[in-house]
Order: structure tokens, then sequence, then C-alpha cells
């Protein structure tokens, strides 16, 4: 990238925002992973916004449960989910404590320990897919339940961080539904990814799950 890389850490007043001032915002911006194995980085590419108890599409749209909890704590601290009894997604609070919003981050490039995430993420063809949706990002950074409620703003000593990076510019970012939220929430415009960018996941709309008879 020609643009130099800030190695600012984002402060907890940056997730201290509206979802949807933030979620665009996080684009370019630099996710750090330190692990046993050495360090990850990962700049973000593509992501979705979820308001809470408001957003018929977010866990948090029925109240709190045990599973959701930390989405009603502290901005700038992860949320981490297991789904379909394989996969684990990474999304970062925001808003208020109490507010229960929180951002999806559904795709990105790993600029750093690449090689680490190829070991995770075998199936990847090449370098663009080590993190190209959801799973596949929380499998290539080694993020499952363990690190639900990690605070982001904890510094050097936190296995997860949010660097400045390099932000997009607003007329590089598009927008349109989520991908697989159905119901009333299938057609809000909270999915955000910077235009062409090649390690962005392939829209899919949602499609009911058929009970086996």
């Amino acid at each position: 990238m020609s643009a130099r890389l800030d190695r600012t850490p984002l402060p907890r007043s940056f997730f201290d925002r509206p979802v949807l001032t933030v979620a665009p915002d996080l684009l370019g911006r630099t996710l750090v992973r330190r692990t046993e194995e050495g360090p990850l980085e990962l700049r973000i590419t593509e992501v979705e916004a979820y308001e809470g108890e408001s957003d018929p599409g977010s866990h948090a749209y029925r109240g709190r449960t045990a599973r959701n909890a930390s989405m009603f704590g502290p901005p700038g601290h992860a949320y981490v989910y297991f789904i379909y009894g394989m996969w684990f997604s990474l999304n970062l609070v925001c808003g208020p404590p109490g507010h229960a919003s929180g951002v999806l981050l559904r795709a990105g490039e790993i600029t750093t320990g690449a090689e680490l995430a190829a070991k995770r993420r075998l199936s990847a063809r090449s370098p663009r897919e080590l993190a190209k949706g959801p799973a596949r990002l929380a499998t290539a950074l080694d993020v499952d339940r363990s690190l639900d409620g990690t605070d982001l703003c904890g510094g050097t000593d936190s296995p997860l961080s949010l660097l400045t990076g390099t932000p997009t510019s607003p007329d590089l970012v598009s927008s349109g539904p989520r991908t697989g939220v159905g119901g009333a929430g299938a057609d809000h415009p909270y999915r955000f990814w910077i235009t062409h960018d090649p390690t962005v996941s392939r829209y899919r709309a949602h499609a009911p799950r058929r009970r086996s008879t």
C-alpha cells in the first residue's frame, strides 16, 4: 500500500460512538492479534454493523443472555460467538455500556504473520483467501470464545488491539445488505466494504435452513 501505516492505538472513544459511524470507519484499520507463536496483523476490508435491541438481525434483539453478554459491556471490547457448531466470529463492541451494539469483522488482508495464518487455513488457495469471510478470519487469527470480552484498548499486554492503520477514504467505501441475515433485518444496508478489494467476501442472501423430516 502506498499510504503509510499509522501504528497509533485507537482510543476507547473511537468505539464509544454510534455503530453505523464506527463500522465504515474501521475499514483500513489494523487489527493486531498476539499469539504464543507470534503476532499477526490484519487490514480490515469488510464489516457489518448490528444495532442491538433495536435491530432484528442482532443477537441482542431479544435481550441479554450468557452468550451475548459482552455486547452489553463497555465499548472497545471483543464479542466472540460460536456459530453452526463449527466456527467463531469476532465482533467489536461499540457505543455506551448497556446499548449492545457491535461490528462483525467479515474480512481482511493478513499483512503480518501470513505464514502463521496459513497453518490454520490449509484450504486457502491464495493469501487473499486467508481471512475472506468471518469464520476464516477468526480461524486465521486463532480467535475463539476464550477471547470473548477482551479489552482492545488494553495495550500490548492484550491479545487483541486496534491501530489507526490507513483509514479508507469514504469515496472508496461501498455498502449494502448484510450477508445471510433474514427476516425484518434482511434489507438493512449495514454491510460496509472497501470497493473492489480482492479480500472482500462474496455476498449471500439469507437462505432458510431446511428441517430434516
